[in-house]
């Protein structure tokens, strides 16, 4: 597989997280581990399939960490890594200029 080449670090960042859904996964996950359940519920609006897809993603990029636990009935526990903490944080100051300007935001066409 060929290195990707990336024309600048927001087109870097953007790659790792793209898509609507990896943000609001990201900040669900902010306060700590959920479950699949919880955090199908913490993010409305998303499917199953979605949720799956987005979840193997972020782990395959070393957003977040899961962990299985073995016992019945069986648990799965995602969490953030230091990775995804970093980008979580970083997406903070987005997040407070979309809560700021939301109701203009909500008014466009």
């Amino acid at each position: 597989m060929a290195k990707r080449t990336f024309t600048c670090g927001l087109d870097a960042a953007i790659s790792v997280m793209g898509g609507k859904w990896k943000g609001l996964i990201l900040f669900s996950l902010g306060d700590g581990p959920l479950r699949f359940g919880e955090l199908r519920r913490a993010v409305p609006g998303i499917s199953e399939r979605m949720l799956t897809l987005q979840l193997r993603e972020m782990e395959t990029s070393g957003l977040l960490h899961r962990e299985v636990f073995h016992q019945v009935p069986p648990k799965v526990e995602y969490s953030l890594t230091e990775f995804g903490h970093s980008l979580n944080t970083a997406l903070a100051p987005l997040g407070a200029w979309g809560e700021e300007h939301l109701d203009r935001i909500q008014s466009l066409p």
